[in-house]
This record gives structure tokens, C-alpha cells and sequence, in this order.
């Protein structure tokens, strides 16, 4: 008898789908941004701290920086100026204006729509590249941070070791279509529901179904 874990059946997740739907039936990614570049340079900013703190600092930078070109031609130090009260700023003002030379040298300027061109570029992990996949091209993916892993594990759709198996979990769970906007929806949804600390099951919309 196998006793590892399975996901719960497609029954349950579909439930789940109900609620997100209900609650958030039309959403749009909580980071600003105008195309595909300001959107890239966001999510690039937007590791390991809050949107809301990404979304302060994006205007000058953008106002700045609205193109690779203006980006590469930045001293990093004043991108870092712009940045700086963003977690890793120091890291991130390097890999911006990394990125935004090799857009400008090896892509024409523009953001290129395959996940192995975007994560080849500095600072460019699977998951922003996802995020940036789905949100600017439409391409079905589903990006795993924390927040979407914890919540996949407590809501049983996946047992998830780490990122990469819940985000096979996610995708066998849901239908292709479904995936970009469950994605934005189970982040709001963790956000206002289903909080890491000091988490009420009983009260949440989703951990309350049995």
C-alpha cells in the first residue's frame, strides 16, 4: 500500500475553483506596469519583498527607464538610488542593467517570449519568467512562489516537496486555460483569507470546505 500523499481528486479542486471564482472573478496582476519590459523588471524586483513596496518605487524608475535602451544606458548606482529601499536592492540594480544590455544586444530591445530566453537573463529565475509568460503573452504557466506553495499544501492539492512538484501538482489539477488566472487569483486569496500566521481554518472560505 502506497502511503505517500495524493492530492486530493479533481472533485476538490474544482471546488476550490468555485470559491476563487466567486470571489475574484476578474483580476489582474498586482504589480504596475505598462508591457512587457516594465512588467519583467517588476516581477524581477519583486523577489522577497511586497508588491506594494514595488509599485512605490516603479514610477521614478519607469519614468526613468520606460525602455531596455534608457535601462542599459542607467549607471547601476542610480538605478540602485531609485531601488534601494527594496529587499536585495543591491543584487537587483545589477541585474537590471545586466538584463537590460543583453535585451538590448541579443533581443532587439525586446523581451523574448520563450522561458528559456527569459531565464537566461540575470536575475531571471522559472518562476518571474512564468509570471511574465502568462501576464504579457498569454502563455499558459502557472508560477509557484512561497505564498502559492504553502497554500497548495493546505489546501491538499499538492504534497509538494518544493516548488517544482507543486507546480505539477497544480498544472495536472487544473485545466491549461485556468492557469494564468488561478495563479493571480490564489495569491489575493492567500492574502486576504489564508495568511501564514495566525490562520483561523474554520474562517477561511477554502480551509473551512471538508
Amino acid at each position: 500500500m502506497n502511503t505517500r500523499h495524493h492530492p486530493h481528486h479533481p472533485h476538490h479542486a474544482a471546488r476550490i475553483r468555485e470559491v476563487l471564482e466567486q470571489l475574484y472573478p476578474e483580476v489582474g496582476i498586482p504589480l504596475d506596469h505598462h508591457d512587457p519590459f516594465t512588467l519583467l523588471v517588476a516581477v524581477l524586483l519583486s523577489a522577497q519583498t511586497t508588491d506594494k513596496k514595488v509599485n512605490e518605487v516603479t514610477p521614478a524608475l519607469f519614468s526613468r527607464a520606460p525602455t531596455p535602451e534608457a535601462m542599459a544606458a542607467m549607471d547601476e548606482d542610480e538605478i540602485l538610488q531609485i531601488i534601494r529601499q527594496i529587499g536585495l536592492a543591491p543584487q537587483k540594480a545589477k541585474h537590471l542593467k545586466r538584463m537590460a544590455t543583453l535585451l538590448v544586444e541579443r533581443h532587439q530591445s525586446q523581451v523574448p517570449r520563450s522561458f528559456e530566453e527569459l531565464e537566461a537573463l540575470p536575475g531571471v529565475g522559472h518562476k518571474t519568467a512564468s509570471v511574465v509568460m502568462s501576464q504579457a503573452f498569454g502563455v499558459p504557466a502557472f508560477p509557484v512562489d512561497t505564498h502559492i506553495h504553502r497554500l497548495a499544501a493546505r489546501w491538499g492539492l499538492s504534497s509538494g516537496k518544493n516548488v517544482v512538484q507543486t507546480e505539477r501538482d497544480l498544472k495536472a489539477l487544473f485545466p491549461k486555460e485556468q492557469w494564468n488566472k488561478l495563479h493571480v487569483q490564489m495569491i489575493y486569496f492567500g492574502r486576504e483569507y489564508c495568511k501564514a500566521l495566525r490562520h483561523d481554518p474554520t474562517a477561511c472560505p477554502i480551509c473551512s470546505l471538508a
